[in-house]
């Protein structure tokens, strides 16, 4: 049996954690059940904030994955750190 739990918070916090369980592909109610579950199981809380990239900082460095592997930037192979700072100071 399901039952509706009604919670109070502000807009934002309810709209930003809405928008991050959608870029999961979760529901809200998926996240805030999971959390239940977990408080019961484990009995006790835990908060955490680990920084996530912003979706252009992850195309960004997709791209430059990318022209990396296609050999896109590239200057040049050192086999040591002396050449590389040659290289730098060249630059």
């Amino acid at each position: 049996m399901n039952t509706t739990i009604t919670i109070k918070t502000n807009d934002v916090l309810r709209d930003e954690a809405k928008k991050m369980a959608d870029e999961l592909g979760l529901t809200l109610t998926g996240v805030i059940n999971a959390y239940l579950k977990q408080f019961v199981r484990e009995r006790k809380f835990s908060v955490s904030a680990s920084p996530m990239p912003s979706k252009e900082r992850l195309a960004l460095w997709e791209k430059i994955s990318d022209d990396m592997d296609k050999g896109k930037g590239i200057t040049g192979v050192f086999s040591d750190t002396s050449e590389l700072m040659k290289h730098l100071r060249k630059c």
